[in-house]
């Protein structure tokens, strides 16, 4: 296992739609593995493959709050269906937007059909943090970041503010 560079905006791998997996095996299982290992390492509680430079329609996530007792979850092609038209709100980051928050509006609840990390049919009836979860790195596969539901002022702040941090850091 091993921990991967994550991508950043402004970045055009991240605007790219990922690619469903035709079939789970050891390679994606790794790939899982990795962004889990990728995800901890970055203090995140969700990670899509594409904010690796991978294009495929993998999620990773685990929102427990104790290091001590993780509760990684694995979402393979997964398909939002039955989003609630209540609204939840909560206050969003991204590891590929760093150390910008934004309080974004997403329904309340959803159910997400997905194959799991052995390739099984899955359904989870989601609510909460875990639905806000799963439509934010549901995005990241659809090429949409969290900041593209913000004004286009307040994106574009974002935006210039993190290209002037890529433009100064130093590569050796």
């Amino acid at each position: 296992m091993a921990v991967k560079p994550i991508l950043t905006e402004p970045n055009k791998l991240l605007r790219q739609v990922s690619k469903p997996v035709d079939k789970i095996t050891k390679d994606e299982q790794k790939l899982m593995d990795d962004m889990l290992d990728t995800m901890y390492a970055a203090n995140g509680i969700g990670l899509a493959a594409i904010q690796i430079g991978i294009p495929k329609r993998i999620i990773v996530m685990d929102i427990s709050k104790d290091p001590e007792k993780k509760e990684p979850r694995y979402f393979v092609n997964p398909v939002i269906k039955n989003k609630d038209p209540e609204k939840a709100t909560y206050e969003e980051g991204c590891l590929s937007v760093p150390n910008q928050f934004a309080e974004i509006d997403r329904p309340s609840h959803c159910d997400v059909d997905y194959l799991d990390y052995n390739g099984e049919r899955q359904t989870l009836h989601a609510s909460g943090l875990l639905a806000t979860c799963i439509q934010h790195e549901m995005d990241h596969l659809e090429g949409v970041l969290f900041i593209d539901y913000l004004s286009k002022l307040k994106k574009s702040m974002i935006i210039k503010k993190l290209s002037k941090l890529k433009s100064n850091q130093i590569v050796i």
